[in-house]
């Protein structure tokens, strides 16, 4: 359903394909709150930001002028308006602005979902976060920390090193260095790591499992590829490999998750760290950036 007269800039996909797919119209019709499922042509994006215009007639939970952030959208996020359900819809607290607002759903509910509900970690564990100078890395790194667990990072720059620090960790491991793997070992000491939260996968996999200790556990929340690893690494430890994709996240889960995050904003712990800021007409641009990126530090988002 969209609105009679007026009109928003957004991004539309009339096909799939490469980034420049990703085109800018200026005369898309405002959606209104309503049921509906994206077909070609669509606008993509889920994390979004912003002030409620408008809210559905069964709305219980917000009100126009509201702060909110979304995990997902209805009719997508690359655009001046948006239509989400409303069980998808958050608060966002005065603390954060909305470019971090529009930081939060992806990175930190992956975060906590990976450490908590599948890793089940609790405090005074060891944790290590490779890749964590980017979006999911920071947030892990900001949870863990809050929640009492010992934090280890890894990035592979200076300036990756000093975000990790920054945002959590107690060490950061360079892992372009060739003997990064000792040192983690020498840093945990003799009962090695109990969850690494792992975003590639194919590349630290086979090294994952020499670090855990016994009972430790690799969350697998990124892979961009195959890697060859030796089963009877898991089995002297009873260790364990566990994916986890956010998008199997039940109702309850995102409560929980959601209740726990914002206590961590209001509180003043969880602080995204936006990375490369994009205006909506660089959609295209944004998208190859990160397919040729080599790394990450913090979150890209849109700014309208």
């Amino acid at each position: 359903m969209s609105s009679v007269g007026r009109f928003m800039r957004a991004i539309r996909v009339q096909e799939f394909g490469n980034p420049d797919v990703l085109k800018l119209s200026p005369d898309v019709l405002v959606p209104s709150p309503g049921d509906g499922q994206p077909s070609l042509p669509y606008t993509p994006g889920s994390d979004v930001a912003g002030v409620v215009d408008d809210v559905g007639k069964n709305v219980t939970s917000f009100k126009k002028g509201d702060r909110v952030f979304t995990t997902a959208t209805i009719t997508g996020g690359y655009a001046e308006y948006t239509v989400a359900a409303e069980d998808t819809v958050f608060p966002l607290p005065k603390k954060l602005n909305f470019k971090q607002g529009a930081a939060l759903s992806i990175p930190y509910f992956t975060a906590y979902r990976a450490l908590f509900t599948k890793a089940r970690g609790r405090a005074g564990e060891v944790v290590l976060v490779h890749g964590a100078s980017g979006g999911v890395g920071i947030a892990a790194c900001q949870i863990a920390r809050a929640y009492g667990f010992k934090v280890f990072g890894t990035a592979g720059t200076a300036q990756g090193l000093n975000v990790v620090l920054q945002n959590g960790a107690h060490k950061a491991f360079n892992h372009r260095d060739k003997d990064y793997i000792e040192k983690i070992q020498e840093a945990a000491g003799g009962d090695g790591i109990n969850i690494i939260l792992e975003m590639l996968a194919n590349v630290n996999l086979s090294n994952d499992l020499k670090l855990l200790s016994v009972g430790g556990r690799v969350i697998v929340i990124g892979c961009r590829g195959d890697i060859e690893i030796n089963p009877r690494e898991t089995m002297a430890k009873e260790s364990s490999i566990i994916g986890v994709v956010l998008y199997m996240s039940s109702k309850e889960d995102w409560q929980e998750a959601g209740a726990a995050l914002i206590g961590g904003m209001e509180a003043g712990w969880l602080n995204p760290l936006i990375g490369p800021v994009y205006p909506l007409e660089k959609a295209p641009q944004a998208h190859e950036d990160i397919i040729e990126s080599s790394g990450a530090t913090g979150k890209m988002v849109f700014v309208l």
